[in-house]
């Protein structure tokens, strides 16, 4: 090997040698720069979730203090209470017959399982003439409480201008709520004296559930004769002349409210009493189709007991028109009598 081959491996010896001790050099540098960016980039992300929690912990404090404001009471009962004489200061308010109203508690639940709220409110159905109902409605609605109206289905009722309304009013039992926390004015915040209001006069004024009338053929008297056939003063009364009014449950004791027709008063039964040839055994608070027109849903009945058997009579219907139940269609209380 000559002097100019030496010199040539020395020098690649050499750049051999400067690379490896540069990577080396690199890898015992470098990593642990590269795990600490790793750690810092690690706690910047923490940080930031923990910041974005922070925030979200803040503000679901103000919707839950802005929340507190807006309920009855901690308290269920309490709660279940004044919910309910709202409902009723609100259907009398309405030009409604308190009356003509059942009212029965739904609840508590939870809503989800990840919270101390309980849910609950009051199933109510009743009749009346189409605008006080929608008035009803809307009063509830405007309602500054914590509620929620839901399942509500509106039904023609048994004269023109009148309809059958059934829906659910529920409401929130917040506890624990924040400390110092003042419960807020619950009335309504509208009347139905609102422009707001009078956006749903159109509902009332072209009677949109009203049922259809085939028109008579020319020459024909113009109306056709009632479904049910008024009941003249002091005329014997017979089981045509009482109708079934309301449903309605009290602290779980059901009540009959029957309406005589002939004397224009309304007469009150609780189970055990006699009815229509029998005894009421109970109400039946079951949503079934409503007998004559499937479409539509009945949501109670009284059952009496005559002799051995079951007899329904629908709400809204006479004594006249009480139905005898199989057995299949009994309440499970009574089938296993």
């Amino acid at each position: 090997m000559n002097q100019r081959e030496k010199f040539l491996a020395l020098a690649i010896g050499l750049l051999v040698g400067v690379f490896t001790l540069f990577f080396v050099a690199k890898g015992v540098f470098m990593k642990p720069l590269r795990e600490r960016d790793k750690k810092i980039a690690g706690a910047r992300e923490q940080l930031d979730k923990i910041k974005a929690e922070r925030r979200a912990y803040f503000n679901h404090e103000d919707l839950i203090k802005k929340y507190s404001r807006q309920i009855f009471s901690d308290q269920v009962d309490e709660a279940g209470a004044k919910s309910g004489e709202m409902l009723t200061r609100l259907i009398v308010q309405s030009g409604l017959r308190e009356s003509d109203f059942s009212r029965l508690p739904v609840g508590p639940t939870k809503p989800g399982l990840t919270t101390n709220a309980l849910e609950i409110g009051w199933s109510i159905q009743g009749e009346g003439k189409l605008e006080n109902v929608i008035d009803l409605l809307f009063l509830l609605e405007v309602s500054p409480c914590l509620h929620r109206i839901e399942n509500l289905t509106v039904s023609t009722g048994d004269a023109p201008g009148r309809v059958h309304a059934h829906f659910r009013f529920l409401t929130l039992v917040l506890n624990p709520v924040p400390p110092e926390t003042e419960f807020g004015n619950l009335e309504p915040t509208l009347s139905l004296y609102s422009p707001e209001r009078r956006l749903y006069n159109d509902l009332v004024t072209r009677d949109i559930l009203r049922p259809y009338i085939k028109r008579p053929p020319a020459g024909a008297p113009g109306s056709l004769p009632p479904a049910v056939a008024p009941v003249a003063p002091g005329a014997a009364p017979g089981p045509e002349s009482f109708r079934i009014v309301s449903l309605s449950e009290w602290r779980g004791e059901p009540e009959i409210h029957v309406r005589d027709l002939t004397n224009a008063k309304t007469l009150r039964y609780k189970p055990g009493d006699p009815l229509a040839g029998g005894t009421i055994v109970m109400v039946d608070y079951r949503p079934l189709p409503s007998p004559g027109n499937e479409v539509l849903k009945s949501f109670s009945r009284v059952i009496v007991r005559i002799g051995s058997e079951y007899w329904a009579i629908e709400r809204g219907k006479t004594l006249a028109e009480k139905r005898r139940l199989t057995p299949a269609q009994l309440p499970a209380e009574l089938s296993k009598l």
